[in-house]
């Protein structure tokens, strides 16, 4: 398979976690047997979920930083968890270029939102790509 496929059953993953409020092995081990994944696309999307969940509290701060008109509980449940997903990866994951984070959140966002959620994702996750780069010239990070 893909990380892309990996990423869409971690965003589905992170959705009933958040939604249903189920941990993320259940919510992951019920992903696992209901799609196709590979053994390896799987340990992927696992260590997003578990991550995303793990830095919640940072991840959830970082979009209410960078989203001043909408609070995180108000935001589609997509969005929202889109958002958690490639800010996880974008301030945690050093391996995975910012860029690729950027564009399969707004892939996501378009595949499972409505019309304008790649846009509206897109536009916040530049705000948090330019106040990471602030905060790295100015020894924050």
């Amino acid at each position: 398979m893909s990380r892309r496929w990996a990423r869409r059953i971690a965003l589905q993953a992170l959705f009933q976690i958040d939604l249903g409020e189920i941990d993320p092995e259940t919510a992951l081990d019920y992903l696992k047997k209901e799609r196709e994944i590979d053994e390896e696309d799987y340990v992927f999307a696992c260590s997003l979920v578990k991550g995303t969940v793990e830095k919640l509290d940072v991840v959830d701060s970082c979009i209410r930083e960078h989203c001043e008109s909408w609070s995180v509980e108000r935001m589609a449940a997509v969005e929202r968890n889109v958002l958690r997903l490639a800010i996880y990866e974008i301030l945690c994951c050093n391996d995975i270029p910012v860029k690729v984070s950027i564009n399969e959140a707004i892939e996501l966002a378009r595949l499972f939102g409505e019309e304008t959620s790649g846009s509206f994702v897109n536009g916040i996750l530049d705000a948090v790509v330019k106040g990471k780069v602030k905060d790295s010239l100015s020894g924050k990070l």
